[in-house]
């Protein structure tokens, strides 16, 4: 099935993270971070492994010391023993050149976070000079160059990751509590790369209120596009907590990026088990026509015309097919406003007066007057009749189709 969305993907540079690239063209990347301590070798390896059979396809590991960094080699070599290979981050933040260098040599991204790689702390100023921002930036390329180049020797990608809560007291002094601040402490980032010739990066800008990270990756596309930059974006609000609320949050911000055709990897944050977030990433990508990774069955509310119990309908329609990745099957309660409003859908199952059910295929009806107590053992006969039946295979590890845009 070939999926259209109505907007267009943001043209960008690719971004080669170990045998994954980000960027337009490519699938929409999902990715998550541990939570085990670095130094717990045996426990990383554990949840790397669980997350990347959940679905997850890039894998991000706190590197907060030299010694954590050191500890990659061997969850590297464990992971693929164990598992195969798994793309791998590394999250650097206070004064991470030497840390970041040595995670280069094990891993196939470097994260690094300007607001804290070269890192001061806050002495309430309220005024930089231009010598002094230029001295500032004089010292992010000495300690950033040595980075460049390790990744460019080991073929690494860099993030360059922003957070709305972490900027430096020169942005902030600067630029005030905005996502301006932001923009501009990525933007000196990426000069500096750009400058010792190397490209091989995405940048996030998170923040963990909605409409910050919405305008602040805006913001990031606009003073790319005036600086004949096209990195890639990943996309996630931070620190959005747990349950019903926090998956709302994320979606809220991730989602209304992608529509505008901004965002090329996601992460949703939870404060659960990061196992949690990977459906709710591949559900955003779906909902949009990005991802398709599973059944996507359309179903009306229900209402009085309904002719059926919906609710338990659609449970048994779903056990019987949702094994079919690939299909867009309807289940809806009566011919009203059913034939239409299940358009584009491969399959409908429609609510009929007397007790019975409509088949279709498309718009055309199949097959009518089927008692309810057989209406999805006539859809699986339909599905096999039309050969696009497969038997349940037990449930998949991982979703394993995703269809990029053009």
């Amino acid at each position: 099935m070939s999926l259209d969305p109505f907007y267009q993907r943001r043209a960008t540079s690719p971004c080669f993270v170990g045998p994954i690239v980000i960027g337009s063209g490519h699938a929409v990347v999902v990715q998550s971070m541990i939570t085990e301590e670095t130094r717990n070798v045996a426990s990383c390896v554990e949840q790397i492994i669980e997350l990347h059979e959940a679905g997850c396809e890039l894998v991000r590991v706190t590197t907060p010391s030299l010694g954590e960094a050191q500890c990659l080699e061997e969850i590297r070599a464990k992971v693929t023993e164990r598992h195969g290979y798994v793309p791998l981050t590394a999250d650097v933040h206070h004064q991470g050149t030497a840390i970041a260098v040595e995670a280069a040599r094990h891993v196939d991204e470097v994260r690094i976070n300007p607001g804290l790689f070269v890192f001061h702390k806050h002495t309430n100023r309220v005024e930089y000079s231009q010598h002094e921002h230029a001295e500032e930036r004089a010292a992010i390329e000495e300690s950033l160059a040595p980075v460049v180049e390790a990744c460019k020797n080991y073929g690494r990608a860099m993030r360059v990751g922003v957070n709305h809560g972490s900027l430096s007291e020169r942005m902030l002094v600067t630029y005030g509590d905005t996502p301006d601040g932001m923009v501009e402490s990525a933007l000196e980032y990426l000069r500096i790369c750009e400058k010792h010739g190397f490209r091989n990066i995405n940048i996030s800008a998170k923040a963990s209120r909605v409409p910050i990270m919405v305008a602040a990756n805006r913001l990031m596309v606009k003073r790319m596009d005036d600086e004949g930059m096209a990195y890639p974006l990943h996309l996630g609000v931070t620190e959005a907590g747990d349950g019903e609320y926090a998956r709302i949050k994320s979606t809220a911000g991730i989602a209304t990026l992608l529509m505008e055709g901004i965002g090329d990897t996601i992460r949703v944050s939870l404060s659960e088990d990061p196992k949690n977030e990977i459906p709710v990433c591949f559900d955003i990508l779906q909902s949009l026509g990005l991802r398709k990774t599973k059944v996507e069955y359309i179903a009306c509310p229900s209402c009085g015309r309904t002719k059926f119990d919906l609710p338990t309908v659609l449970r048994d329609v779903r056990n019987a097919t949702k094994h079919l990745v690939g299909l867009d099957i309807a289940v809806m309660g009566c011919i009203v406003n059913g034939p239409g409003e299940m358009a584009d859908a491969d399959y409908g199952y429609v609510g009929a007066a007397g007790g019975k059910i409509t088949l279709y295929r498309k718009r055309e009806i199949v097959k009518n007057g089927i008692p309810q107590e057989l209406g999805v053992e006539e859809l699986v006969a339909l599905l096999k009749a039309d050969g696009v039946w497969q038997e349940p295979a037990g449930e998949p590890k991982a979703p394993l189709v995703g269809l990029p845009l053009r």
